[in-house]
């Protein structure tokens, strides 16, 4: 087939939606007039964030020398831009124009003065045709190519598809667009999906900057869309009470029993806690579920993985745009929320991840970003110890995203679409979570769906196969395109193996077109990398056996190799038995320390409250000495009164003596010689 250019709309990409943010905002470029525009519309904080945010994407780090002198709004300002610090231009253009969206969530669709579609140059295998779309009172094409295979007619919509039509599922590791039919649910971004079924529900999400709160069905069977017509319901199971549902985007959608659940996700009035919202399937009713003990902040952007009959939440933005990276589980049998205190170091504060459980005990985290930067991280939690860990990744790693989706399948995890700030993600890549290789299963080209953010990604059936679906994403255009893939025996499986298999044994395989699995351990080392034992060959083309003989050896040497590896399992499990009852013993010599410590304890008690009780005796003493203290000195005082009493007493009675013996001795003619 001939190479043509066909123009495909892709909304308006950054950076013209930035300046056209900008514009409806009130900068027209001038440092002077940036933030005076906008004080009208948002409040102080805002609009100093704004105007930081427009100064770091059009200017660049600030290099100016912070005002002199008091003025409080210059400082403001300065401060704002300032605490940017190197946050790149792209992040800060993306950062302005979501905070103007859940500012003014209809700003996109009042600015008709400076914002145009674009449409972008891309190359398809195909011969274009190219039909007006009007949607909200604005008309952008939309590509439309009809291309021949074998000699019959395929219709298209995308330029990354190959066919489409039911019967094209056949093809294997490649999108594809199946023609569906009904009501299509209106474009959006950062919804929920799940599949029930053969029924894949979305709800909520984000178009244009506004939350919605519609529940939209497609049949897998007949692909046809249809809008689930939902009944009156309650505002929680206790409270009889009939009220709207909110609007959310950024929530999880996770079956249970004949439920969906939706928790968390950004909301225009927040609550303080996260919310659990329950759609009964046969009802058709909302309710909000009552939980009990501490639930989590609220918060969009988070992770939510089913584990047995338990939750695992970790992560996301809560509603003040402060990144997190605890850990919380919900106990769906009793709706009891726990917060999880795991060892190890856990991954960075992030939003916009993927999350998926392996063999019902390890919790993988991947990818995500921050306000500054996007992950290609990979964190694994045991949540049987506990622990984290950051295991050794293999294969073709894939790059720095966030906003991508996944979807386990078997011990695989496929992972589509996500950005990094400057473009989408185009590769759809999977992850052997028994051997953390990756590997690339097929590559879009162009501004698609499939290289999007906030896109979702469920899995589905069709034949009897597994089949992955994905739906909506914003990539600069809001989307409402399904596309299908089927994963190859390939793909499903192992893409690459640790060690290399001999030349015999993969004759084997292939002669038989199986896939041989031999019994496989997934253990976290001193290291916390995951471990596994196992041999494994994929998809390849038959060939004949040309020694029965040889293969029949093989197959033996094969079964002594898995009568080794039981043995060594065997090993292992009676060393981890020797190590459990070690901990046993660990814990009973705990218990009797334990005990010992408690009666010491009671003892020192014992001894403070006696301690306590002298105290008291000793400041009571302390008072009576001071009394008799203060009464010995009264006492000696009057001692020192009475002496003095005793003197003047006894001089008295000495005058009075002296005079009536001198009398007698003829004192009174020595006073009359003196006359």
């Amino acid at each position: 087939m001939s190479m043509a250019m066909a123009r495909a709309s892709s909304g308006l990409a950054y950076p013209d939606r930035f300046y056209a943010a900008a514009s409806y905002a009130g900068f027209d470029g001038s440092p002077n007039s940036s933030s005076k525009g906008v004080s009208s519309k948002f409040s102080n904080d805002v609009a100093l964030l704004l105007y930081a945010l427009y100064q770091q994407a059009t200017v660049g780090r600030c290099t100016i020398p912070k005002p002199r002198g008091w003025n409080p709004i210059e400082q403001s300002k300065w401060t704002s831009w300032h605490g940017l610090g190197n946050m790149a231009a792209a992040e800060a253009m993306r950062l302005f124009v979501k905070i103007l969206e859940e500012e003014d969530p209809g700003w996109y669709s009042r600015a008709s003065d400076f914002v145009a579609e674009p449409v972008v140059d891309v190359e398809i295998n195909h011969h274009p045709k190219v039909e007006p779309v009007t949607e909200n009172g604005n008309s952008f094409p939309e590509t439309k190519t009809i291309s021949h295979e074998n000699g019959s007619m395929l219709e298209t919509q995308d330029k990354d598809v190959v066919l489409e039509g039911l019967g094209s599922i056949a093809v294997y590791d490649q999108w594809i667009a199946p023609s569906v039919s009904g009501q299509r649910p209106k474009p959006r971004y950062e919804h929920g999906a799940a599949v029930v079924q053969d029924k894949m529900y979305i709800f909520g999400g984000n178009h244009n900057g506004r939350y919605l709160n519609d529940l939209q069905v497609l049949d897998l069977r007949s692909w046809t869309w249809s809008k689930v017509e939902v009944k009156a319901g309650t505002e929680s199971l206790e409270s009889p009470s009939t009220v709207p549902l909110p609007s959310c985007a950024g929530h999880s959608l996770i079956q249970w029993e004949n439920k969906l659940l939706s928790i968390a996700g950004h909301t225009k009035d927040p609550s303080e806690t996260i919310q659990v919202k329950a759609f009964d399937l046969q009802t058709c009713t909302w309710s909000t579920l009552k939980t009990y003990g501490k639930a989590p902040a609220s918060r969009g952007g988070q992770s939510v993985t089913l584990v047995g009959t338990s939750l695992v939440i970790f992560g996301g933005q809560d509603a003040k745009r402060s990144l997190l990276n605890d850990l919380h589980l919900l106990d769906l049998e009793t709706m009891t929320w726990d917060e999880i205190d795991a060892v190890g170091v856990p991954p960075s504060p992030r939003s916009d991840h993927a999350a998926a459980v392996h063999a019902e005990r390890y919790l993988l985290i991947f990818g995500g970003g921050s306000h500054a930067t996007c992950f290609n991280d990979l964190h694994v939690l045991d949540l049987q110890a506990m622990e984290w860990s950051r295991p050794t990744q293999q294969g073709d790693i894939p790059t720095p995203r966030a906003g991508h989706a996944g979807v386990p399948v078997g011990e695989n995890w496929f992972i589509v679409g996500g950005g990094d700030n400057k473009s989408g993600v185009s590769e759809t890549v999977v992850l052997n979570m028994s051997t953390l290789v990756w590997s690339v299963v097929t590559t879009v080209q162009g501004r698609v769906p499939l290289a999007s953010e906030g896109l979702s990604l469920v899995v589905g059936s069709y034949n009897g196969e597994d089949v992955l679906i994905s739906f909506g994403g914003y990539n600069g255009r809001y989307s409402n395109e399904v596309n299908v893939l089927k994963p190859s025996h390939k793909s499903s499986l192992q893409t690459k193996i640790m060690e290399p298999v001999p030349e015999s044994v993969s004759a084997v395989h292939n002669a038989t077109n199986a896939t041989r699995d031999v019994e496989s351990e997934f253990e976290a080392g001193q290291e916390g990398k995951i471990r596994e034992i196992v041999m494994d060959n994929v998809d390849s083309e038959p060939m004949k056996i040309k020694n029965e003989e040889t293969g029949e050896g093989l197959i033996a040497t094969l079964k002594s190799e898995k009568e080794e590896l039981e043995s060594s399992l065997n090993k292992e499990k009676t060393q981890s038995l020797q190590l459990k009852q070690e901990l046993a013993e660990a814990e009973t010599r705990n218990s009797d320390l334990y005990k010992e410590l408690q009666s010491v304890r009671g003892q020192l008690a014992a001894e403070q409250s006696r301690c306590f009780k002298l105290e008291v005796d000793v400041a009571e003493l302390r008072q009576k000495l001071q009394t008799m203290e203060t009464l010995q000195k009264e006492l000696e005082l009057l001692q020192r009164q009475k002496a003095a009493s005793e003197q003047a007493l006894n001089a008295k009675q000495r005058q009075s003596s002296g005079g009536m013996w001198g009398w007698l001795a003829g004192t009174p003619n020595e006073k009359a010689d003196d006359a």
